[in-house]
Order: C-alpha cells, then sequence, then structure tokens
C-alpha cells in the first residue's frame, strides 16, 4: 500500500536539489520518518555521504531504524543503523543513522564541519524539543560558515511551516496532504469526578464494549499511570493483552505493544511517545486520557520538575488520528466537548520552560556567549539564560567574563547534565570516582526503588550494587549500571566499588544551592543555602542530622518536601566549598524581638555556617537599622504627645496653604524623610523601649529655621485671644480647616470672624452653648448675628434663663461669665 508522502517526494528531492533547506509539512501516517531518508540515499547532491536523522524518543528512533532497513530487506546496521544513549547498531557501511539529539549536538561539537555527513533531518520538529532547536540553530551556523553544501530539512506534523521555513532561509516549504480516514470523536457528557486511573479503566472497558474489532492505543502520562491502569485491567478476559508501550521498557516489551498478536485484541497503555512517528499496527481505537507529562523549570528555586499538564489540541488531533491510519476509527476523549475549546493551541516549547544549563554549557563550547546570535524559532528566556550561567560559573564551567574553563570543556564532554558531570570529574579526583558514576547514573534515571519510603541516596547506591533485599526497578537497574560503567570507561576509571560514606559530599558538589542545615525544634525542617525551605514530612533516618545535600525536592514551593538525600557535615562544607564561604557583619532590624541586632556571620549562600554578636557596630549602621524598625512598626512607635501633635498639625495646615516652604508633617511624609529630621535624634537609641526617650516636639521643631518659628506662630497661632479676653485654643486636627471652639457669650461685639494665615483664612467657628455644646457653626459671624442670633437666643434662653441673652449682640459686653459683672 502506497504511503501519502509518495506522492511529495519528487517535489521535495527537487526542493533540495536547487536549495539547502526544506520544510516537509506531513500528518502522522503519511510515512514522513521511514520512506524520506531512503528517498534522499540516491540524491546526487548526497554523493556517499551519510544521512542523520534526529529523533526526539529512544523507542522511535530504533522503530525507525528498524522499519527502515526492513524495507531495505537488509540487517539493522547495514544501510540504515541508529545510535542512541547506551546502545547503537552502527556498521561501516552504514548511510543512515537515526540517532536521538543529544547525539547530534556532540556530533556538531566534536567536529563543527559535519565531514561526511550531507544531510540532517529533524523529524517530528513540532514537538519543539530543546535539543532540537538547539541542534537546528548550530547545524545552521555549521551551514553558513563550514557547509554550504550540508542539507538541512525539517519534518513536521503539526507545526505551522511558513515561520520554521524563514529560520531556514526563506527555505521551501512541501505539503503531503496524507490519507485520512474518519475517526469518530466521542466526548464524556460532563466531567469525570473520578480518579484519572479508574476513569481512564472504565472508558477503555467501554470503548472493548462498543467496538468489537481492532486494537486499542491508550495515551496516559507516565509510567506510574500506566501501572495503575494495568493493575486495574488485570483481570480482564484472556484474549485481551494488556502491554505497557514507554521509552525505558525492554525491547521485547516494546515489540509485544508494537506489533498485533493474533488471535488477541490488544491495549497499547502509552505515553506522549506513541502520539507521531512510532507506527503501532492494527490501532482503531484510541482512548485519550487528555493529559501528558513535561518538564518545567523553576528559576527561583533553581529546579527542574516534571509536571502534568493538560494536552494541547494539536496534541489531541495527533493522538486522534492515531485512530484512522489504518481505516476508519473511534477516539474516546476523557472530558467534555466545551472544556475542549479551552485547551491551548499547541504545547509550550521546551526551551521557554527547561533548565537552559545544559545548552549554555554546550553554545558556550560552541563559542557562542550570547544565544541571542544564533538562529532560533523561539529565542531562549533572558532569565533562564542568567540562572544557568549563574550556575555554570558557580560549577565552575565558565570564569568571570563568562568563557567555558577547561572544565567546562571536561564537563561537556560527558553525557551528562552539567550538574552531574561536575560532580564525577570531582569525584575522580578526590578519589571515589566509581560512587561518582554511580550517583550520576543513578540521579539520571527514575528511583530505582520508587515503593522505598527512605530519602537516603546511599541506600540506592548500594542497592544498584546488590539489590538483594530490596525493592529494586529492574530495568532501571540495569541501565544505571550500563550509564555507571559507560562513564567509568569515559573517565578511566577502575571497576572498584568505593564506599558510599561520601555520598553527601559528592552530591553537595552537583547540588550547591541544595545543601542544607537543619533548623532544629522536631529535626524534620531544613534551610537550604538557596534560602528555600525543605522538610521530611514523616519521620526519616536522615531526619536530624547537621547538614543535608539534597538531590531531589518536590517542586517550587517555598517549603518543599525531601525526596532523596544524603547526610553531609558543616567540616565537610568548610573543607571543600572554602571559597564560596563569606564573612558578612549585618547590623538589622529584628522585628520579632523589636531590637537592632548586630551580628557577624559565616555564610555559605543563605546559609549560616557561624553566628555570633557583632560588639562594635557602626554607630550610622544603628541608626539605619533603626529607622528601618521604625517604618517596620509605623509611626504610632514614636512617644507622640499632645503638643506635638498640635505642631505637627499647625504645619500641615501651613503646608496646604502655603506650599511646600512649610514642612509635610503627615505620617506618610515623616515615615519617607526618617533620615532627615529624625536620625539625628537616635544616638544611644536600638530597640523599641529606647524610642520613649526622644522628645518629638523638639524634634519636628528643629525641621524650622529661627525665621519659620517666628511666621508659625504668626500664621498658625496656637490660641486666640477673644473679645471676652480668654485664650481660647485653635483646633487644628478635628477637621480639614481651623476651628475655634467658643462659648457665643464671649463673642458679643465682634463683627468680622476672626481669620490666620495673613488674613488668608478664616477660622470655622464653633459657637457654643453654656454647657459647650455647639448650637451653631459658622465663617461668617456677621450674618449670624443678623440673621441666626434671633432664634438661637430664644432657644438658649429657656433653657438658660440666669445667663446674659441681649437683644443687639453687637452692643452687649462679652463675658466669660453667666452675666457681666455688675449686671
Amino acid at each position: 500500500m502506497n504511503l501519502p508522502v509518495e506522492t511529495v517526494l519528487p517535489s521535495l528531492l527537487a526542493a533540495l536539489t536547487t536549495g539547502p533547506n526544506a520544510v516537509l509539512q506531513a500528518p502522522p501516517g503519511a510515512g514522513k520518518t521511514t520512506l524520506v531518508p531512503l528517498a534522499l540515499l540516491d540524491a546526487a547532491w548526497l554523493g556517499r555521504h551519510k544521512i542523520v536523522m534526529l529523533e526526539p524518543r529512544r523507542l522511535a528512533a530504533r522503530a525507525a531504524a528498524r522499519r527502515m532497513a526492513a524495507l531495505l530487506g537488509e540487517p539493522l546496521g547495514d544501510t540504515v543503523g541508529y545510535r542512541i544513549r547506551q546502545d547503537s547498531r552502527i556498521g561501516p557501511k552504514t548511510r543512515i543513522e537515526v540517532v536521538t539529539e543529544g547525539i547530534l549536538t556532540r556530533m556538531i561539537q566534536d567536529d563543527p564541519s559535519l565531514d561526511g555527513i550531507g544531510a540532517v533531518i529533524f523529524d517530528e520538529f513540532h514537538e519543539r524539543s530543546l535539543n532540537a532547536d538547539m541542534g537546528l540553530a548550530l547545524c545552521l551556523e555549521a551551514q553558513a560558515g563550514l557547509r554550504p553544501d550540508l542539507r538541512l530539512l525539517a519534518m513536521s506534523a503539526t507545526l505551522d511551516g511558513a515561520p520554521l521555513a524563514r529560520l531556514m532561509g526563506d527555505a521551501a516549504i512541501v505539503t503531503s496532504e496524507g490519507r485520512t480516514f474518519p475517526v469518530d470523536v466521542r466526548w464524556l457528557d460532563k466531567e469525570t469526578q473520578h480518579r484519572f486511573e479508574d476513569a481512564v479503566t472504565a472508558l477503555i472497558r467501554r470503548a472493548l464494549a462498543e467496538e468489537p474489532e481492532g486494537d486499542l492505543l491508550v495515551f496516559l502520562p507516565g509510567q506510574g499511570e500506566i501501572r495503575r491502569v494495568q493493575t486495574r485491567l488485570a483481570d480482564e478476559r484472556d484474549d485481551i493483552l494488556i502491554a505497557p508501550l514507554y521509552g525505558d521498557l525492554p525491547q521485547d516489551a516494546q515489540d509485544l505493544a508494537l506489533m498485533p498478536q493474533p488471535g488477541r485484541r490488544r491495549v497499547v497503555l502509552a505515553t506522549a511517545i506513541a502520539e507521531t512517528s512510532l507506527t503501532i499496527e492494527g490501532i482503531s481505537v484510541v482512548i485519550d486520557g487528555g493529559l501528558m507529562r513535561v518538564p518545567r523549570f523553576d528559576p527561583n528555586g533553581g529546579m527542574a520538575r516534571l509536571v502534568t499538564v493538560p494536552v494541547s489540541k494539536a496534541s489531541a488531533e495527533q493522538r486522534r488520528g492515531r485512530a484512522g491510519r489504518l481505516g476508519p476509527g473511534v477516539c474516546y476523549r476523557l472530558w467534555t466537548e466545551a472544556s475542549h475549546r479551552a485547551l491551548p493551541a499547541f504545547s509550550t516549547p521546551e526551551i521557554g520552560e527547561a533548565d537552559l544549563a545544559p545548552l549554555i554549557l554546550e553554545l558556550t563550547r560552541w563559542g557562542t556567549r550570547d544565544p541571542s546570535t544564533l538562529s532560533w524559532l523561539d529565542p531562549p528566556p533572558a532569565a533562564a539564560v542568567t540562572q544557568a550561567r549563574e550556575l555554570l560559573h558557580r560549577l565552575g564551567a565558565l570564569d568571570a567574563d563568562g568563557r567555558i574553563t577547561p572544565h567546562g570543556r571536561e564537563m561537556a564532554r560527558l553525557p551528562l547534565h552539567p550538574r552531574l558531570a561536575h560532580m564525577a570529574i570531582k569525584a575522580k579526583d578526590l578519589g571515589c570516582g566509581a560512587l561518582g558514576c554511580d550517583l550520576a547514573a543513578l540521579l539520571s534515571e527514575r528511583d530505582i526503588l520508587k515503593s522505598a519510603r527512605d530519602a537516603d541516596l546511599r541506600i540506592r547506591v548500594e542497592a544498584l550494587r546488590d539489590p538483594r533485599g530490596l525493592p529494586a526497578d529492574r530495568g532501571t537497574l540495569q541501565r544505571c549500571r550500563e550509564a555507571a560503567r559507560q562513564l567509568r570507561k569515559q573517565l578511566g576509571l577502575p571497576a572498584a566499588e568505593t564506599s558510599v560514606e561520601d555520598t553527601g559530599l559528592l552530591l553537595a558538589f552537583a547540588y550547591p544551592d541544595r545543601i542544607a542545615l537543619c533548623r532544629g525544634g522536631d529535626g524534620l525542617h531544613y534551610r537550604l543555602s538557596n534560602g528555600r525551605g525543605a522538610f521530611f514530612p514523616q519521620p526519616d533516618p536522615l531526619a536530624a542530622s547537621e547538614a543535608l545535600s539534597i538531590a531531589e525536592l518536590d517542586g517550587n514551593r517555598r517549603d518543599a518536601r525531601i525526596f532523596l538525600a544524603a547526610p553531609l557535615t558543616k567540616s565537610e562544607i568548610e573543607t571543600h566549598f572554602a571559597e564560596q564561604i563569606v564573612t558578612r557583619e549585618t547590623v538589622h532590624w529584628d522585628a520579632r524581638e523589636q531590637i537592632v541586632a548586630a551580628r557577624r556571620q559565616r555564610l555559605f549562600g543563605e546559609l549560616a555556617l557561624d553566628d555570633s554578636r557583632l560588639s562594635d557596630p557602626e554607630p550610622g549602621a544603628i541608626t539605619t537599622a533603626m529607622l528601618e524598625g521604625i517604618r517596620d512598626m509605623g509611626p504610632g512607635c514614636l512617644p507622640w504627645t499632645a503638643a506635638t501633635q498640635t505642631l505637627r498639625a499647625r504645619l500641615n495646615f501651613l503646608h496646604r496653604i502655603e506650599g511646600p516652604e512649610w514642612p509635610d508633617c503627615s505620617d506618610e511624609a515623616l515615615l519617607a524623610n526618617l533620615e532627615t529630621w529624625l536620625a539625628p535624634w537616635l544616638d544611644g537609641i536600638s530597640r523599641k523601649s529606647h524610642l520613649a526617650r526622644l522628645d518629638m516636639t523638639a524634634a519636628i521643631d528643629a525641621m524650622l529655621s529661627w525665621e519659620a518659628r517666628q511666621r508659625l506662630d504668626q500664621h498658625a497661632p496656637t490660641h486666640l485671644t477673644v473679645p471676652s479676653g480668654s485664650r481660647v485654643p485653635i483646633d487644628y486636627q478635628s477637621a480639614e480647616q481651623p476651628v475655634l471652639a467658643v462659648r457665643l457669650q464671649e463673642m458679643f461685639g465682634l463683627a468680622d470672624t476672626p481669620a490666620i494665615a495673613g488674613g488668608r483664612l478664616k477660622l470655622t467657628l464653633h459657637l457654643l452653648s453654656p454647657a459647650r455644646r455647639p448650637v451653631q457653626v459658622t465663617q461668617d459671624l456677621a450674618s449670624f448675628w443678623a440673621n441666626a442670633y434671633k432664634q438661637v437666643k430664644a432657644d438658649l434662653k429657656g433653657q438658660y434663663p440666669k445667663h446674659y441673652w441681649p437683644d443687639d449682640p453687637m452692643l452687649a459686653e462679652p463675658t466669660a461669665r453667666a452675666k457681666p459683672r455688675g449686671t
């Protein structure tokens, strides 16, 4: 049966004959992965050079190579072979090498001209893995500077090809329409309320009942979910084969999932690995759990982790298409049609979410200190680049100018994350290289003791060496042993085992930002050198250790759960990280004790290895810390008196009326300017209780010049002498405008309202009854006498008949008594 991509192969060959680059857009099942490399073998421009094709996953790389070799009728390793981590099938006649993406990076670093390679194919480029983006950027630069004859082909199932073609120098776009068979999509009527694995299991059983023929492909986010669903389906009838499928499976188990089983229906439980390039024959029913697991990097915590997220619409469409590759099919989705509309169109490219330390190390080794000088479909985020450089500098891979060091070059040659490469090299230098290789292998894989509650990494090392009596995962164990063996070989180390007691120290070299000291108390809580917290959720043999090196935490929370760690000592930190330990004298405000604290600390990151009282801090530092404390406590901590508050109110009044020539004495302004007006008065004051010594009136008054003090009394007097002869205080605080509260009888004979501020502002008069209750509020005294007084007099005369209530207040004698003397 012809595959759809065959119809566009002539156009693709023509495009690569006339130009160096091309983009092939072809839907899943079109045949691009296996037919395109074979079609290019006889191209004149290729000559006898090789084709290197990148696959994002190991399982897909092996499957694609096997399929191409079968089409040629040859064994693997002849014309077609593959190279992946810990496995390769390459021979002297091999002309098509299917490799995983890290392999290409190593090839181009070792030989920037890619001598002997005529074409590089980036398969499944729509997955936008970090290594694929970096590989394409390096190949484009090599093509521009060293190999103009090198052909580059990007193949994608869902990605918009136009931006990619522009990135590749306006490359030709060739599109295969593919062969489409109808796929009936069946949605949930409402969102499930059941546990994920239970809901998926129920959907599988429904599909088996509704669709009597065809194998089922079930998409699940990871191995854990696959195992749990497999357990739930263990009692299915004998003619149903439950076959898991993920990258770490042994070859025979992968073959069981990939190939039809005569007489039995398969239920293939797969990760996202089955979305695109893998061909799984016999599938006509897809069950999509709607979740995928992706790496995410937290710049705040410096940690990468796998998170489970909803699939994108593009991924859901690819999964649906799996049911229609050979004929009409059915796709069951574990979500509603309404919620589908809220899914993102595409998944976020890994370069936007990943730990960029490996990328920056590779680029610096390549000779590029500034990633923006390379060609990217999405440039790496600046914040993540900065964080990666800081880590690499701390690991000794980069110098102060950002250039790669000899140590960094040695790190880059190892097939490890920079953290683990640094650890392995340090371990070799310290004479415990075998242990370093074991740790690097263990930390590059899933936990081999998934069922163990103990967080001690040393137990994993012992399980790697002798798993008897320990619940070790067999497949992971074998991969770790092989990885450790290859690392020892690459580092020139003997196979002899070394003690596990240096595990914590070696781990500290890999994760210096996760060295932790016990906080005391229950012994379960720790503080990390990056400033964050970590804890054991339950008692653990490692709990209460003086210090820990932590390899794995549960994410980006402020206090994260410890999953894997090993014990460390302060003396090991002192000995091996001496150049990173600094002595710092701090004078700061202790909000809990409400005191200025002066400490001398020896710090490793945010960890205090020693902490003692500083006996002779600088007076200026004490004052600065005290001001910090006053701001923290607020203006209420200062010993304000009534006189001081009146002075502040008078100055604030003039500030409003006459402008900035008068100081702003509001709470906000005083707190903002403590250094100017209060600092000179804080000599000898270092705790909250000392503040009672302050003379706040003197401190505020000191803000004024001699001339301003004279004008203050003229423009904002504290009292006013009224016609009765009484000195009545002016209230500047209780209202927006100053208030004079005075008994009405004391104002007889005064025609005009008193004014302040050089006559510009009339006082608000609160005219009081003999019982000092307001009977009138006015700023127009003359109008009051002429109009309202008559009614007020009538009301008050009935209440206070013994008091003086003249008919004409303008001719009456003012008095502070009930009646004028002699009346």
